[in-house]
């Protein structure tokens, strides 16, 4: 990062007549690969320097007491005056703002030096090395000629971040990532496609063969299924990705942003799951991604619920400041304990194993959660057969009473935790024929 570029920014906030205001300014390196099947189709590498600029307006309607605010998206390559000009006309909106009054963060700290040592993992490779162990990955499980991956793409990323504030804040750090996706492409049979994506924060080659070789079957299975189940109430197993969906209901509703409108009724101590828990009691721990949030707020992780109950709000410091709470940071990545129930355990007796959605998704407002069904697979207590077409609709809030957590375990997408979940007496909409 340049010295010059902070400065420009700070000279021209300055002139504006911007007295409170938060910089975030981020170089990115990254080094980028596109595969057409095994064939290296392109490959970049590129540099970019910018900066994210809020500027906050104080002023009163009345007796009320406001803080507006206004961001802007600043390029290195921008003269002193566009800047000016960008912040005068950001200044000007944010009186249209009326959030009630806050202080910005002001706090000091240190993040966990685990998280700092966990940011750290990437940081230090060459981007192009990383790319290529990644690459040699996901193309080590694409041995078959009537499944393969028809499609890539690959990133590795470094980010350095600057966070500064007219409070005090002055917080920096470097965090290194690889992330992508691909299309698994299925010919026997029905010619049909499957699109999954991958992050990791390490070196972990190895949790993508697993899942390139798990699409791959995934997608093998998807063109054998011609029918959809029946219609009915169905035992329903979820995997990867969607067990993070269930979670993510908690993390939402004990998030301050929810909490101040009032659109959840969490506290501390409360009973997330209600009093009539028959099965698995929810643990939850919040997991840090980086050193400090967007705000320069230090993060480590926290433990959210423990056995079903709530042991803090999290959030940002506007909403933490309304709440009189202490501001956590605003988290991506969170953590659950394996159950006690083998998946092998788990598949005693007729069941709806969904693996793969067309879109999944979990309403943190009232607890809806649905999808039209992919691909599935039903075992009626003698086969086991896949299935697509028809969606299953639920509710959390009675679904949560029954919930059993596998003993076998997950990383994925900044979540780790149960590699699948059961839930009771789901309804499917599917199949009406005899």
């Amino acid at each position: 990062m340049t010295e010059n570029f902070m400065e420009k920014i700070l000279s021209a906030l300055k002139k504006s007549g911007a007295e409170l205001y938060q910089i975030t300014e981020t170089t990115e390196e990254s080094a980028e690969l596109f595969f057409i099947r095994k064939s290296l189709d392109m490959q970049r590498q590129k540099e970019v320097h910018q900066a994210s600029v809020t500027v906050y307006k104080k002023f009163s309607e009345g007796e009320k007491h406001c803080l507006g605010s206004a961001a802007v998206q600043v390029q290195d390559s921008y003269t002193q005056e566009q800047m000016e000009q960008m912040f005068r006309d950001a200044l000007y909106a944010a009186g249209f703002v009326k959030n009630p009054y806050y202080e910005l963060y002001n706090g000091t700290g240190e993040p966990s030096p685990e998280v700092v040592e966990k940011s750290k993992r990437l940081s230090d490779k060459p981007l192009t090395e990383i790319t290529g162990c990644f690459a040699d990955a996901l193309f080590a499980e694409d041995t078959e000629k009537d499944v393969f991956l028809n499609s890539a793409e690959i990133f590795a990323t470094r980010t350095t971040c600057h966070i500064l504030n007219s409070s005090g804040v002055d917080a920096s750090y470097c965090k290194g990532r690889v992330w992508g996706e691909f299309v698994a492409q299925c010919t026997a049979g029905q010619d049909v496609e499957t699109y999954q994506d991958f992050a990791c924060e390490d070196m972990d080659t190895q949790a993508l063969r697993k899942k390139v070789r798990d699409v791959l079957e995934m997608t093998r299975a998807r063109a054998q299924a011609l029918t959809a189940p029946p219609a009915g109430e169905y035992r329903v197993i979820l995997s990867g990705s969607y067990v993070r969906e269930i979670f993510s209901y908690y993390v939402s509703r004990s998030d301050m942003s929810m909490i101040y409108p009032k659109y959840s009724t969490f506290q501390v101590g409360c009973d997330v799951q209600g009093d009539e828990v028959a099965k698995d009691r929810i643990n939850l721990t919040l997991k840090a991604t980086v050193p400090y949030s967007d705000e320069g707020i230090p993060m480590r992780d926290r433990e959210l619920v423990r056995d079903g109950k709530l042991m803090l709000l999290h959030g940002g410091n506007r909403f933490a400041y309304y709440l009189k709470q202490e501001p956590t940071g605003n988290y991506r990545g969170y953590q659950a304990p394996a159950g006690n129930v083998p998946l092998e355990d788990m598949k005693r007796g007729p069941y709806l194993e969904v693996v793969n959605f067309s879109d999944f998704q979990m309403d943190v407002f009232s607890g809806h959660f649905g999808g039209e069904i992919r691909l599935a697979f039903l075992y009626d207590g003698e086969k086991r057969i896949p299935v697509t077409g028809g969606s299953i609709n639920g509710s959390i809030l009675e679904a949560q009473k029954n919930l059993v957590f596998s003993r076998e375990t997950q990383v994925e997408k900044e979540f780790e935790g149960p590699a699948a979940v059961c839930l009771a007496q789901v309804k499917v909409a599917g199949s009406t024929q005899e």
